[in-house]
């Protein structure tokens, strides 16, 4: 990928976005150089990211009977911002980007998190 490419905001969701009714995959966060003394020993731990699109319910029957090429209609509207979990856990939302061929997602909303 280049890295010195400008992201661009969809306009509209591709049928290339509606295929994948489950998760699109965003890049990792950069690594902050600037953690605290106490966590820097776990800075470096993998963390799984996901963007989510959309969510989608059917019945068994219908789902059994979907072919390739169908569309599902998931329960978002298009432009409306995607939900980012890290750890299954809600921490963000953001706008779908495309950078060169692949996607990525713009973060819009850090979500706080009561502990």
């Amino acid at each position: 990928m280049d890295t010195h490419s400008t992201p661009h905001p969809l306009p509209l969701p591709s049928a290339e976005l509606r295929d994948d009714a489950g998760m699109a995959a965003a890049p990792e966060p950069a690594a902050s150089t600037t953690a605290p003394g106490d966590l820097q020993p776990v800075m470096d731990i993998p963390v799984r990211m996901r963007a989510i699109l959309g969510r989608a319910r059917m019945d068994l029957n219908q789902l059994l009977r979907l072919k390739a090429g169908e569309v599902v209609e998931l329960d978002r509207r298009a432009g409306e911002p995607v939900d980012i979990f890290v750890n299954n856990r809600f921490i963000a939302r953001g706008e779908v980007v495309l950078i060169d061929n692949d996607l990525g997602v713009t973060l819009t909303e850090i979500v706080r998190q009561d502990r």
